[in-house]
């Protein structure tokens, strides 16, 4: 049962769902923000320690960090909502651009949108430094450092999180000598049903699937959607940047290869302009970028009937999100019995570390990355970059201005200019 002192903040999170521009990082920096330092719904080292967790997960890290929230301050039911309102304003935009897509010609980085990717750099700077008073002594700093440097380096690799996390880990667990409280947290209950069903339908799904590519049923279609869908949120680290890609090689250039086009004619294929179209939309939105899934389940079902349309974009959504939200049902009631060991506690002290550490290397990395194409255009283009960056991170850090307030400005501002 959901009751009535939970609607304020369902209010914030659907404010969230529809300001939360820039990607996982950024949408940190804009719980930090909306969830530690206005709700009080939890404190700074909490959102870093439910944040670290996730990360070791696969999947949609924002997405499964806010449903930890919700789980946090209501139990499972305000979690699913929690989902649930997080998800749907992204679903319902990137579904009615799998009907609209033959509209050409769109660049999701003109327009009001012009000014959306240095006001996320700001979000996550102002993040990333807050995040730095958690670093008490010299092994954090010295892990913050090397994760830095290493998540820099191989940023586009889909396993330099977890190995990051696990050897920030295992150095702060043997070497970190802090003296640590004790901490008491009530036995939670771990519950294996998230994890059977987890595995039930990562099973059925395939069965289904190849069964209905071996015998060509009619209506395939759905069945191999779901699973592709299920098989990518249960498999996938680093976000977006890896799922996008793992999406392309699926839909787009492995329905492209001689062996496929010999071996199977049917198999899900998109158009690669339709796809980068969407891959870039989702980049321009408010929300999780996983909600490319949205729009990837309505595509592959355009030569269908609209009804049918709108099932490939239930199917895609759902298969993306559900295994993030099993996975931690089921681990994170066993992640916080282990709270309770001194060794656990200084294990955490190194994962927050690092979670510093990859800020900094994101914020290096997509700010260079933004910043290339710019420095080809205009000096006042360049200023008008900087100075959106730095007025974000300033009004941020000095400041109580919201963030939707701060998110209007720069979508006015990128009408007006």
């Amino acid at each position: 049962m959901i009751y009535k002192r939970h609607i304020p903040f369902l209010r914030a999170v659907f404010i969230h769902s529809l300001t939360a521009f820039g990607g996982p990082l950024s949408h940190l920096g804009l719980m930090s923000r909306s969830f530690v330092e206005n709700r009080k719904d939890l404190t700074q080292k909490e959102l870093l320690d439910i944040n670290a967790f996730c990360q070791l997960l696969p999947g949609a890290t924002s997405t499964q960090t806010l449903t930890l929230i919700g789980y946090k301050r209501g139990g499972v039911s305000l979690a699913l909502l929690t989902l649930l309102i997080w998800i749907t304003p992204a679903f319902l935009i990137m579904s009615a651009l799998s009907f609209l897509i033959h509209i050409n010609g769109y660049n999701p980085h003109k327009g009001v949108f012009k000014f959306i990717q240095p006001m996320a750099i700001g979000f996550l700077l102002f993040a990333a430094v807050n995040t730095t008073r958690f670093l008490k002594s010299y092994i954090g700093f010295i892990i913050s450092i090397l994760s830095a440097v290493f998540t820099y380096f191989f940023f586009k690799s889909p396993w330099i999180f977890p190995i990051v996390f696990i050897l920030s880990a295992t150095i702060s667990g043997f070497l970190e000598k802090q003296i640590l409280t004790p901490v008491v947290y009530k036995q939670k209950r771990v519950k294996w049903f998230y994890f059977i069903f987890f595995a039930f339908l990562f099973i059925s799904s395939g069965v289904l699937s190849e069964k209905a590519r071996t015998e060509n049923w009619k209506n395939r279609t759905p069945f191999n959607l779901f699973e592709n869908t299920y098989r990518f949120g249960s498999i996938v680290f680093g976000g977006a940047d890896v799922l996008i890609p793992m999406m392309y090689e699926q839909y787009v250039a492995r329905p492209e290869s001689k062996q496929v086009k010999e071996t199977n004619n049917s198999v899900i294929k998109l158009d690669r302009n339709v796809f980068l179209t969407g891959a870039g939309f989702v980049r321009a939105i408010p929300g999780p970028s996983f909600t490319i899934a949205s729009f990837v389940g309505g595509t592959t079902m355009s030569n269908h009937s609209v009804m049918l349309q709108l099932l490939g974009c239930f199917i895609g959504t759902l298969g993306i999100f559900i295994p993030s939200f099993l996975l931690i049902m089921f681990f994170y009631p066993l992640w916080e019995n282990l709270h309770r060991f001194q060794t656990l506690q200084r294990i955490m002290l190194g994962i927050n570390a690092a979670v510093v550490g990859i800020m900094f290397a994101s914020l290096i990395f997509l700010t260079i990355d933004i910043v290339k194409p710019i420095l080809m255009e205009s000096t006042i283009n360049i200023a008008l970059f900087s100075g959106v960056l730095l007025i974000t991170f300033f009004l941020l850090r000095f400041t109580k201005v919201s963030a939707p307030i701060l998110v209007l400005g720069t979508l006015l501002l990128g009408a007006l200019l």
